[in-house]
């Protein structure tokens, strides 16, 4: 072995052991109460929340960054989280910057109420006379994100457990994102986001056995705690409607929804929220849609027409289902409805409220005859239909003149006389 070769090597092994020594004596140093006393101290103050930690160390692999355990933010409802690693740029760390590289969080637990709160306090604290311009400075964000067994909790106690992967570009913007859905409803699903232009990206959803696809942009809030707004165009494809509205990812879940069948939609959306909380409060969508192989469950269309009286319970089954939908909100409204199956033909327009009650209108006929129009009532999980009260005079009428022949016929009668009397 040649001399410069010799002192090459016995450089580099004292080098290294330079390095060890370093990292040992910085475990040393982040593992003293002190140490940890004072990021409890120091992230109190910006979050305007206490923190808690267990234990401050170092991990070593695959890079060498610093160890939170056992963090919890005490909120009302706490955020809590098993283990926070935290690895800087280590490039940008030798030349006196302090840059986050990567962040991993471990096994959280993430209540809608403790996030909502915390972002009111930081918003608070925001707004003092003496907070520092800005928000966090971009050489600050992480620009590879991991997320493990991350659980989050609605505002109505739902929860989801989730896998995650993240990666910032340059200018801090999303670059690309996965995401699983690996407990709790919609079970299974899987985001694939990647960056298309300067604040939009191309959106693939594997959600209850079909497929959505589409663009998202996002307009910025123009000043600290405004509205930032989102907009999109979806495609949707074979989606499973009964296993998309179903509250947890059983059959029995399922088989209790009121539509079942698959879905195919064209949707455009936008929404205004000053926090992620509230953006299905101002969510404002409008959607054509189809369900093949629908089925209605809890009404029996054709019960209704042929009783011409109320019907609750059973279920009515449809090749095709059509229509357009709006929501705002909560709220749902469904228009020009229309649904065929052999000779049941029926058409109409259903409102959803936003405590999921149901009103609209339906007319319904069998084999060609005039159609019957039924009030649509009750809610989401019970609805029912009933004539209209123009259309029970009718019925009453067409069955005092002609017994059983007349009474559809004049149910249909009475329905357009209590339409025109109304106007």
């Amino acid at each position: 072995m040649s001399r410069p070769l010799k002192w090459s090597l016995r450089a580099l092994a004292a080098l290294l052991l330079v390095l060890a020594g370093a990292l040992l004596v910085a475990q040393h140093w982040v593992a003293r109460p002190e140490f940890r006393q004072r990021i409890e101290q120091e992230a109190g103050t910006a979050l305007g929340v206490p923190l808690q930690l267990e234990r401050v160390g170092m991990a070593f692999w695959p890079l060498p960054g610093v160890v939170l355990e056992g963090a919890v933010v005490r909120t009302r409802h706490p955020l809590k989280v098993e283990r926070i690693e935290l690895r800087p740029a280590w490039g940008q760390l030798l030349l006196g910057r302090l840059a986050l590289s990567t962040l991993v969080v471990r096994r959280a637990s993430l209540p809608q109420t403790g996030i909502d709160a915390l972002l009111a306090s930081v918003q608070r604290l925001q707004r003092r006379p003496a907070a520092p311009a800005g928000g966090l400075p971009l050489y600050l964000l992480p620009r590879h994100t991991v997320l493990d067994e991350v659980s989050w909790t609605s505002s109505q106690g739902r929860t989801l457990t989730v896998q995650a992967e993240a990666q910032l570009d340059s200018d801090a913007w999303p670059e690309r994102m996965e995401l699983e859905i690996v407990r709790g409803r919609l079970q299974g699903t899987r985001l694939d986001l990647r960056r298309s232009a300067s604040r939009a990206w191309e959106v693939t959803l594997k959600v209850a056995g079909g497929t959505v696809r589409g663009r998202v942009e996002l307009q910025p809030a123009a000043t600290t705690g405004g509205e930032f707004a989102l907009k999109g165009q979806l495609q949707t494809q074979g989606v499973e409607v009964a296993q998309l509205t179903a509250p947890e990812p059983t059959q029995a879940a399922r088989e209790a929804q009121p539509l079942s069948g698959r879905l195919e939609a064209s949707t455009t959306w936008s929404a205004r929220a000053r926090q992620p909380s509230t953006l299905l409060e101002g969510l404002q969508s409008q959607s054509k849609f189809t369900v093949h192989g629908a089925v209605v469950h809890g009404v029996d269309l054709v019960k209704a027409v042929q009783t011409v009286g109320v019907s609750r319970g059973g279920e009515t089954r449809l090749d095709t289902l059509s229509g357009q939908v709006g929501t705002r909100g909560k709220a749902i409204e469904l228009q020009n409805l229309a649904a065929s199956s052999g000779a049941l033909s029926a058409t109409g327009q259903v409102s959803v409220s936003p405590t999921q009650q149901l009103s609209g209108r339906v007319n319904a006929g069998i084999g060609g005859a005039v159609g019957v129009p039924l009030a649509v009532g009750g809610t989401v999980d019970a609805p029912e239909v009933t004539l209209t009260t123009g259309a029970k005079i009718g019925a009453a009428l067409g069955t005092m003149l002609m017994p059983g022949v007349g009474t559809g016929a004049g149910a249909s009668v009475g329905g357009k006389l209590g339409e025109l009397l109304g106007k």
